[in-house]
């Protein structure tokens, strides 16, 4: 044990800390140290800390035995009892009702249908046969669903091991046993994925007697193969035909203790393996970790003691039946409501970004430069349609005359139908984005779920500006549409005349003579995208050309 007095109560002082957030329950963004044990079923967990205490005290069955997170606190004191945080002042001397209280408490918050729930089971053990050590006990990783299980349970167990280990002042401790394939272990796996480094993760290696003749994890024992920064240690618990024997724990320590004195492979490392060398090595690393730890916590309690001394400050004072509070909450609300807005609709880099599909500005901006100009691909151009449009143009206007030269009135009239073909596109566009932007509000009311009277409000007053933006806008469009349709720039550099057809026919012809070295199917592209710029302006001449010869 540790010599100096005052890293002794290092321990302790957490446990006090860790006791105090569960009572009060609430949730702080406090990370304090401790130790997680994670393994399969099966593996030997709940055997390592039976050991630990020296007392058979944890539910055991097929399937799933942990099924909330069991935070035990073990306390070196000269009396052996136990406490739950749950069941104040209350000592239990006999463990079995420890056991029954652990699964009574369990099935409280889970059911009896082998659920799982992250709500803790707080625990202090004292005796003189314990260091002073904090364990969280995890539920053992499995892959098939027992009796009335969630089909989901596999990640709901891996979900609520990933609370606690994700914390950087979290020690993970990796149970494996030594009889399977070290290289497939479930804890080292889970393990490696938030510790890659192998900085906070512990090996221990249970089941070192079961192994096949002729075999030994020496290699994992020394640390050679898949290396961790903190190592591995090696024990060995008793057997299930020991528990249902009723096998004294101490009497099995001391078999333990035979199985790595005699065993050739572990004799020269026996000194450092077994319970009593893990119990002592979790002790001076939790210890030590505290310790590199603390200048952290302290900073994070003092921040956290500042900002709860600066909201006491501005309460102490407060009426609830003041109306200038009322107000400037309100005001702080509706501020944060705009913020909020301004954000989803103008992108920004905040802490929280969707990842999962697109919203906000983003949907609009795929409205703008995706759907809409695939609403404009849509309108297809039908060629035997359109001639018979320009046909009964020109015969219409030239009526009972015999027409000489191809009107300009049925060109304009037949462009002028095109023209007016983009207003339903152009008020579809508006429509969708009026849609996304109702989207955006809805999400965004979400937050004042709690004063409904103020959202609907709020609500209420957006939609209508917006449906009043939106009929300008559509007014705009109109405006716009009839703009175009009012005067046909026929000297605008864009529009292809008779003169500028010819010419540009000619130019393709000049370029297609003078290619040389280059593919003939490049030619022809660089041809057919003239003809194509062309093809409007060629049919409405060819229909026309038809209409005289007629």
């Amino acid at each position: 044990m540790t010599t100096n007095v005052g890293m002794e109560q290092l321990i302790p002082l957490v446990n006090k800390l860790q006791d105090a957030f569960t009572h009060l329950g609430v949730s702080l963004s406090l990370d304090l140290p401790q130790i997680a044990v994670v393994g399969s079923q099966s593996a030997g967990k709940s055997s390592v800390l039976e050991n630990f205490v020296g007392k058979d005290f944890l539910p055991r069955g097929s399937g799933i035995c942990t099924r909330r997170p069991l935070v035990l606190q073990l306390m070196n004191g000269n009396v052996e009892y136990a406490e739950f945080l749950h069941q104040k002042g209350r000592k239990y001397t006999d463990f079995d009702a420890v056991r029954k209280e652990i699964e009574d408490e369990t099935d409280r918050v889970t059911g009896v249908n082998k659920g799982i729930s992250s709500v803790p089971i707080n625990l202090r053990v004292h005796s003189p046969h314990v260091l002073n050590l904090t364990l969280v006990d995890l539920p053992g990783m499995t892959k098939v669903a027992v009796g009335d299980q969630p089909p989901d349970i596999e990640i709901q167990i891996r979900d609520m091991l990933m609370q606690f280990i994700t914390k950087e002042n979290c020690l993970i401790l990796a149970v494996s046993p030594a009889n399977t394939d070290l290289a497939n272990s479930d804890a080292l796996k889970i393990a490696k994925e938030v510790d890659p480094q192998g900085q906070r993760t512990i090996g221990v290696i249970t089941k070192l007697d079961l192994m096949d003749d002729g075999t030994d994890a020496k290699d994992i024992l020394e640390n050679r193969l898949l290396p961790l920064r903190r190592g591995y240690i090696g024990v060995v618990n008793r057997s299930q035909r020991d528990i249902e024997g009723k096998k004294d724990i101490h009497a099995a320590l001391q078999s333990e203790r035979k199985f790595f004195l005699g065993h050739p492979s572990y004799r020269q490392m026996a000194e450092r393996m077994g319970t009593p060398y893990l119990q002592k090595s979790l002790n001076q690393q939790l210890t030590n970790h505290i310790r590199d730890s603390l200048p952290g916590l302290r900073d994070k309690l003092q921040k956290q003691l500042n900002s709860f001394e600066k909201d006491v400050a501005e309460y102490k004072n407060f009426r609830p039946d003041d109306p200038a509070r009322k107000t400037k909450a309100m005001l702080q609300m509706i501020q944060a409501f705009s913020n909020d807005f301004t954000n989803a609709i103008e992108g920004s880099g905040g802490d929280v970004v969707n990842t999962a599909e697109l919203s906000g500005g983003a949907r609009i901006n795929r409205i703008f430069h995706e759907r809409f100009p695939l609403e404009l691909v849509k309108m297809e151009l039908d060629e035997k349609e359109l001639r018979r449009e320009i046909s009964y143009a020109i015969r219409n206007i030239h009526a009972i005359r015999v027409g000489l030269f191809t009107p300009d009135l049925a060109f304009e009239a037949i462009c002028k139908k095109q023209i007016g073909r983009l207003k339903e596109p152009s008020l579809k566009c508006i429509d969708m984005v009026i849609g996304e932007l109702g989207k955006v509000i809805q999400m965004l009311g979400e937050k004042m779920a709690r004063y409904p009277r103020l959202r609907e409000e709020i609500e209420r007053i957006i939609g209508t500006h917006i449906h009043e933006c939106e009929q300008q806008c559509k007014e705009q469009i109109l405006i716009l549409n009839a703009v175009q349709l009012a005067y046909m720039n026929t000297n605008h550099e864009d529009f292809i005349g008779f003169a500028n057809a010819s010419s540009d026919v000619e130019v393709s012809k000049a370029q297609r003579k003078s290619v040389s070295g280059v593919s003939l199917d490049r030619a022809l592209c660089v041809e057919n995208a003239t003809l194509c710029n062309l093809c409007f302006f060629c049919l409405f001449l060819l229909v026309s050309r038809e209409k005289r010869l007629a």
